[in-house]
């Protein structure tokens, strides 16, 4: 019998999506990236660069998103923690809800726990967003939502053809 360290029991699997549309948008996300593996997680898998509109005000500069998938041990509420420090670390302010911004990183699936205390896992709007479905499906084609039980394929097909084309590969 082999006994596994107890550390490798803690490493979870856990989808981030990242998105910028202030400054360098490419570089703030990048450097998201850089401060989260500074922090140790680890990256599994990163999608491509994908623009869309700014929500609720196109007006607003467009923004570029990817999603991540990577490893850690840190506790739900811990990864917040450390979100929300990069964030103002790359120069994120407090603003009105869906103001442009820096940098913004969402945990949209922690293992597949469904968590709704002061972080609402999975991501309580992650279902109805193209960039965040259109990244996640590139890098994971099988995830399944833990609430919803729908693949997301499923998900991504429930999204209305303008919200579909409104999104670019980049």
């Amino acid at each position: 019998m082999i006994k596994q360290d107890i550390s490798e029991n803690q490493v979870r699997n856990i989808f981030l999506g990242i998105g910028s549309n202030l400054g360098n948008r490419f570089l703030n996300i990048e450097k998201a990236k850089s401060l989260l593996i500074e922090h140790n997680i680890n990256l599994i898998s990163v999608s491509n660069y994908y623009e869309t509109p700014s929500w609720p005000n196109p007006k607003n500069p467009k923004f570029i998103n990817i999603v991540l998938k990577v490893k850690c041990s840190y506790k739900p509420l811990e990864l917040l923690n450390l979100c929300k420090i990069i964030e103002a670390k790359l120069g994120r302010k407090k603003s009105p809800r869906n103001s442009p911004r820096v940098c913004d990183i969402d945990i949209i699936d922690f293992n597949g726990l469904v968590f709704n205390e002061k972080l609402k896992l999975p991501h309580a709007m992650m279902h109805l967003r193209n960039f965040v479905l259109i990244p996640l499906f590139e890098i994971q084609k099988e995830w399944v939502h833990p609430i919803k039980k729908m693949d997301i394929k499923k998900l991504i097909l429930t999204l209305s053809n303008k919200d579909i084309r409104s999104i670019k590969q980049i």
